[in-house]
């Protein structure tokens, strides 16, 4: 297989974003052919799964040093009611300095930031301002997140007025009953003209597996999504009752390898909502290591949508350096 060729964008939104080594996914023509040859077994994937926390695990060194790598992985994410744009200025201050200056001089490492800061509509412009001179993206959820359910020409302008506002990625929401129905083409319709209103914003396309009812669903879900052109497919909201899950996430790793294999274009993973432990980060790191590879242990193609977990990792390293776990309090988000 051919080495990808660098994307060449000199638009506003491609100036924010990192350099890519590798060639958006320009999508493909619907094949039902291949959609409908996506098959789950369900008890097969959650045995590979079940026994992965236990097989893989890394300590001392080794595990701060993929903790270091997490944090470049994290979509710094506020998602509430009461965003104001001093909360989010904070945050991102803590996505250009996510781990205290002299934790970074014990580990023996430079300076280090989060993969993106992710924020509603009404935030972007505070949190591009607040990155100014950075390497760090503004992702914007669109498309009346969570539940998708606005009017579909007001969802589209929403993408439209997000990259407008200075956002480089867009987080839409697809129709889950387009997948519940088994309406892939309305499904890839709806997923082509997101991805235009991008324009060079890269898309992630979120599937909110906890409600699709199946990994067979999940598995084709995430299949047409790559086929219309998402660069990402990503699990959740964090706003449904199920959100990321390790069966899941082998089910879509697996899409996603398939994909790769069969067309030469590289599709990013983002698991979101519940990933709140250093722990879990490394079991999902292993995982994505082991069916995609390193190539997929980089910002421009692996994001963990999270607000929490860069906490906990903190206080894991932490604790590698000193010996003693700290209070939340002495790690604050902003």
């Amino acid at each position: 297989m051919q080495s990808d060729p660098q994307t060449l964008d000199h638009s506003p939104a491609a100036a924010a974003l990192p350099q890519l080594g590798h060639a958006r996914n320009p999508g493909m023509a619907l094949d039902m052919d291949w959609v409908r040859a996506q098959q789950a077994n369900t008890s097969a994937i959650e045995r590979r799964t079940a026994a992965l926390p236990a097989r893989r695990s890394v300590k001392k060194d080794h595990q701060a040093a993929w903790l270091l790598k997490a944090i470049t992985l994290i979509d710094l994410t506020t998602l509430s009611g009461d965003d104001t744009a001093e909360r989010v200025r904070r945050l991102c201050a803590k996505a250009r300095q996510p781990v205290r200056a002299d934790l970074l001089a014990a580990l023996g490492m430079g300076p280090i930031h989060v993969g993106a800061v992710c924020v509603y509509h009404e935030m972007v412009e505070p949190a591009v301002a607040a990155l100014e001179g950075t390497a760090i993206p503004v992702a914007a959820v669109s498309t009346g997140f969570p539940a998708g359910l606005s009017p579909y020409p007001l969802r589209v302008q929403e993408i439209r007025e997000s990259v407008k506002a200075g956002a480089s990625e867009i987080d839409i929401v697809i129709s889950r009953r387009h997948v519940l129905s088994g309406d892939w083409q309305a499904l890839y319709d709806e997923m082509r003209e997101f991805r235009a209103a991008c324009g060079a914003a890269h898309v992630k396309a979120i599937l909110a597996t906890g409600e699709l009812g199946t990994l067979r669903n999940v598995a084709r879900a995430s299949l047409v999504c790559m086929m219309a052109g998402a660069d990402f497919i990503k699990t959740s909201t964090g706003k449904e009752t199920v959100n990321a899950t390790l069966p899941v996430s082998l089910v879509m790793m697996r899409a996603i390898r398939d994909y790769w294999e069969r067309t030469g274009h590289r599709v990013g993973y983002k698991p979101a909502g519940g990933i709140s432990k250093a722990k879990d980060a490394l079991v999902y790191l292993a995982l994505l290591k082991e069916e995609l590879g390193d190539r997929w242990m980089q910002p421009d193609l692996f994001r963990f949508g999270a607000s929490s977990l860069l906490g906990d990792i903190e206080r894991q390293l932490e604790h590698h350096v000193t010996g003693q776990y700290s209070a939340a309090y002495r790690h604050p988000m902003g």
